[in-house]
């Protein structure tokens, strides 16, 4: 595949799952401003997740309109859902034969929705919005786990996904780890146990949480499920694993193996090595900025062995 290619769709993925990254964190800070009690301010933490934070410094206050204006229908922000689904969209007409129909419908469908809304329509139809970017992306995973081809750009694209998702995963528990730890003034109470599930509702781990450790909502256990939980596929262990798999099938298909298959396998070692709590008695801080650091040069190390 020539280098081009496996970056047009490595970009892709990148794209769409930040997008989609950046509807259900939208979602968490609407849920999080109808709960009653001590002000925070949510939206500022929403914007920090998103990378945006630079551009709401000056403001004492950010307002739900202010984030849709920015993080909805700005086409110049990069941390904007109309910014990320254009530049998925350019990213996969340049491959378009690389790419199913199905695949190109799902991200084709409806495109001009955000170019053509008004910020007032836009914040009326804000749950409308967010629903329409999660379905896109959905349909655009389904339509490439069904229809593509296991051949080198189905695991660029998977790569691709799968470092932004992770990142995602390891900024929000880094801006929002304050929330992991018990309000001394509301602990038990209804607005606490709104700030543990927030967390996990962005995610779309709230389910699979239940499942494996039911109504205990303990920093640790929620901290050990995204980052420690092989079998969570927004977890950082998951994703990792995955990476280190598709990067392995590249090393296989091109024969021969570089810097980025040794960060990919560095960070699944160390996440198997650490047990539950831990990372809260060393410092979950620390651990997510060192974290998003590997991220950072994991995907530097990929464009560089695979000539981006």
């Amino acid at each position: 595949m020539l280098s081009r290619a496996a970056e047009n769709l490595f970009w892709t993925a990148r794209y769409l799952e930040r997008a989609e990254a950046a509807a259900r964190l939208i979602e968490m800070g609407q849920r999080m401003t109808l709960i009653p009690g001590p002000g925070r301010d949510e939206w500022r933490s929403v914007a920090a997740v998103a990378g945006a934070a630079h551009l709401f410094e000056d403001e004492e206050r950010i307002t739900e309109a202010r984030i849709v204006e920015k993080l909805v229908l700005c086409p110049e922000t990069p941390a904007s859902i109309r910014y990320c689904l254009n530049r998925a969209r350019e990213n996969a007409r340049a491959v378009r034969t690389a790419i199913t129909a199905e695949m190109w419908e799902a991200l084709n469908d409806g495109w001009r929705r955000l170019e053509m809304a008004d910020p007032g329509a836009a914040n009326r139809e804000l749950p409308a919005i967010i629903d329409w970017v999660k379905t896109r992306a959905a349909v655009f995973r389904g339509a490439s786990e069904t229809s593509m081809l296991r051949t080198d750009g189905y695991y660029f694209l998977r790569i691709g996904g799968l470092l932004e998702r992770s990142e995602l995963t390891l900024r929000l528990l880094d801006v929002k780890y304050y929330v992991l730890l018990p309000e001394t003034e509301t602990v038990g109470g209804g607005r606490d146990h709104h700030q543990w599930t927030s967390v996990l509702h962005a995610t779309s781990a709230s389910r699979a949480y239940h499942h494996v450790y039911r109504g205990d909502f303990s920093p640790w256990k929620i901290t050990d499920f995204l980052i420690l939980n092989q079998r969570f596929p927004r977890s950082v262990a998951y994703c990792y694993n995955e990476l280190s798999r598709y990067l392995g099938l590249l090393a296989l298909a091109y024969g021969r193996r570089d810097h980025c298959h040794m960060l990919a396998g560095e960070m699944v070692a160390r996440l198997a090595d650490v047990e539950m709590g831990e990372l809260f008695q060393t410092g979950l801080h620390e651990f997510t900025t060192e974290a998003l650091q590997h991220n950072a040069r994991l995907s530097a190390a990929i464009s560089r062995a695979y000539h981006f």
